[in-house]
């Protein structure tokens, strides 16, 4: 919504919660109550909007029915469901079972609606409810895009606020929500919330979508699970209200996988959620044998690698999540770092983002956004890097091929085998090649078509003087149809790998023309897995073998003294790092341009202390696998060192004290015993 929107938003809520205060009312019992009649005005406009378009259609023979309205995605509403109707109700009618028999009319008309309205407006007294009704009734008609969608967000935040720990289980605040969303981009697909409160990582999806030039009625589908029916009548209305439809269903996550998530080895595109931080008391007898636990139950009395568990198994092989988490996960021991262990191992962590105190409503600590990515794994170890090498041998760096092939010569596989290894696939800087391939009279060993290029392995026979001229005019005949014809004895594939790989590019186009095989730009469902051209330039350093950390808790805006937020062009920035790790391109829908700038002035991705680090699978090892940003982003320059950092670092050395101290306890053991062995000799 516009600044002027915003200001609606705002002269609405100071105007409801007046009302509230000076009722009998507690915050949660008002709370529903006001959503409903926001919903109800906001299915009036789409109503009168469709009656318009309507007017005239109706014929003798047919008449325009609920199935009309239906067909546009708008609420049918009788006459007595009509807000006008309630509004003009004589002095001294009773409100609250006027709109309670509105609620009911609307679900009866729209079975998908059907015990999801609020129908409790008889425990509000006449006045506040005809006070109410006159304050919706100022919300201009005339509004445009999704303003009663954020109209309804922002009272769900207020309310949030008030109630305290209650409120932050039906929401989550929308800055968070953001960026979780701009980091996974779910552009197109199935998208699964098993703790979704009243819907906020759906709308803030959809309209990710919308930003995004695409229609989020035929791009995404919607799946939730909410364990209490109150919350559940929330998210619902809260997507209807937003011109949204989605399968949200009631029951208990921990024991119900009421959208069997794991068929087909995961079946959603994107996973998000804010789960309960640190539940105990979970009956694990319950979940034994349930396909959600691949890496097996947590023994700890603390429910987080539950949760963690539920989003890596809802994944399809490229899915992605994002999801809120206890700082205390990143560090857990016991059993639940052997879980993050074997899920660091499977390469499945791809982003850890810090988040500072007060942005919660419920609690004032610090928490983690996690960021998982099922198709990472499929990443090369080290994939080809169009990056200038300094020795200028046509600017490719092949470690990851020449690690396959040392592991192939381990095996003893043939030269040719072992080469086709490295090039299948695509997987040789994005080229096409074909395997014994015939050109003419002759069948070429590797063949690529798109660049016309000839690998061909050579054994001991072609050393003589007669095969030599065979194969000349074999060459010959190749290069006069535009090919270009690479020999390599067989030896080379195992001894000079790296070496060989380089001249086979040498007579090529500069590597910013070819096409790498990286994730598209524009998310999973925008057609295609090729980077466009522009962004080749500046493809990041994500591999298989890295996770980005980044530390975000210097970064917010000040609210008031106990809250903070992301503002639009802060949750882009932080989104547009992990676009420059993944080499896809920056966006600046938010004015974030500055920022990026300011921190990425080459406009690629690098390290900086304080901010962000890239870290191998090697240094998280070393790190114990921590998955706690701060233990590898470090501080700025001139920065001093916070609290919870010298905790982090205290926890740190603490552990490698005891450590050290129980090597030491089994060396003074050791030692006695050799000099009681001697002294009794």
């Amino acid at each position: 919504m516009s600044q002027n929107g915003n200001q609606i938003e705002k002269r609405l809520w100071a105007a409801a919660d007046e009302l509230r205060a000076n009722s009998k009312l507690k915050s949660s019992e008002y709370s529903t109550p006001v959503l409903g009649l926001i919903f109800l005005l906001y299915a009036d406009k789409k109503f009168t909007a469709a009656e318009a378009e309507l007017a005239g259609k109706s014929t003798a023979r047919r008449k325009i029915g609920p199935a009309d309205y239906q067909a546009k995605g708008v609420l049918y509403l009788t006459e007595e469901a009509r807000f006008s109707h309630l509004l003009h109700l004589p002095e001294g009618a009773n409100l609250g079972k006027a709109i309670n028999a509105a609620m009911k009319s609307i679900e009866e008309s729209n079975p998908d609606l059907k015990d999801i309205l609020p129908k409790n407006y008889n425990q509000l007294e006449n006045a506040t409810l005809a006070e109410l009704l006159k304050l919706m009734n100022s919300i201009p008609m005339d509004i445009e895009g999704d303003a009663f969608g954020k109209i309804y967000e922002y009272f769900l935040g207020e309310f949030a606020k008030q109630e305290g720990s209650k409120g932050g289980e039906f929401f989550t605040p929308i800055c968070i929500v953001k960026l979780i969303v701009s980091i996974i981009e779910p552009f197109h697909g199935l998208i699964y919330d098993p703790a979704c409160g009243s819907g906020g990582m759906f709308v803030q999806s959809a309209r990710f979508v919308a930003e995004h030039q695409k229609n989020p009625d035929s791009e995404i589908s919607i799946y939730g699970q909410e364990k209490t029916g109150e919350t559940v009548r929330l998210a619902k209305m809260n997507l209807a209200v937003h011109g949204l439809g989605g399968d949200i269903r009631e029951g208990n996550t921990y024991y119900e996988d009421l959208h069997k998530s794991t068929e087909e080895g995961g079946k959603f595109d994107f996973v998000m959620a804010n789960p309960p931080f640190n539940v105990d008391r979970v009956n694990k007898e319950r979940l034994d044998k349930d396909p959600r636990f691949p890496f097996g139950l947590p023994k700890a009395d603390n429910a987080n690698y539950i949760w963690i568990q539920f989003f890596y198994s809802a994944l399809s092989a490229k899915g992605r999540s994002g999801f809120v988490m206890a700082n205390s996960a990143s560090d857990a021991r016991g059993s639940e770092l052997e879980i993050r262990k074997k899920l660091i191992e499977d390469r499945a962590v791809d982003v850890v983002v810090s988040v500072g105190p007060n942005f919660f409503y419920t609690v004032t600590l610090p928490c983690a956004l996690w960021f998982m990515d099922k198709a990472k794994a499929k990443i090369p170890p080290c994939p080809p890097s169009p990056q200038p090498s300094p020795k200028g041998r046509g600017g490719y760096i092949f470690q990851g091929l020449v690690e396959q092939a040392r592991q192939l010569r381990k095996k003893q596989t043939p030269a040719e085998d072992a080469l086709w290894e490295l090039l299948r696939n695509r997987q040789f800087s994005g080229f096409k090649f074909r395997r014994q391939h015939q050109i003419g009279d002759y069948i070429a060993d590797f063949f690529c078509a798109e660049h016309g290029l000839i690998v061909e392995l050579d054994g001991v026979v072609h050393g003589t003087a007669a095969r030599q001229k065979v194969d000349n005019k074999r060459d010959a005949y190749l290069r006069s149809l535009g090919n270009t014809v690479h020999r390599f004895p067989n030896a080379r594939v195992f001894d000079d790998t790296e070496n060989l790989l380089n001249e086979i590019l040498s007579n090529l186009p500069p590597p910013a023309s070819v096409q790498m095989n990286h994730p598209s730009t524009y998310g999973r469902g925008a057609g295609g897995e090729g980077l466009t051209e522009d962004v080749l330039a500046a493809s990041g350093p994500r591999t298989r073998d890295t996770v980005l950390f980044i530390d975000a808790r210097h970064i917010f805006r000040q609210i008031d003294r106990a809250h903070r937020e992301w503002t639009p062009d802060q949750i882009e920035f932080l989104a547009n790092i992990v676009r420059l790790y993944r080499g896809e391109k920056p966006e600046n829908l938010h004015e974030s341009a500055g920022l990026l700038k300011e921190n990425f002035p080459k406009g690629k991705y690098e390290d900086i202390p304080g901010l962000c680090k890239v870290a191998t699978i090697k240094e998280i090892e070393a790190q114990m696998l921590s998955l706690n940003p701060g233990r590898y982003v470090g501080v700025a320059p001139g920065a001093e060192v916070s609290d919870e950092d010298f905790r982090e670092r205290l926890i740190v050395f603490n552990e490698e004290l005891e450590i050290l101290n129980a090597q030491g306890r089994k060396l003074e053991e050791t030692i006695a015993n050799n000099v009681l062995k001697i002294l009794e000799k």
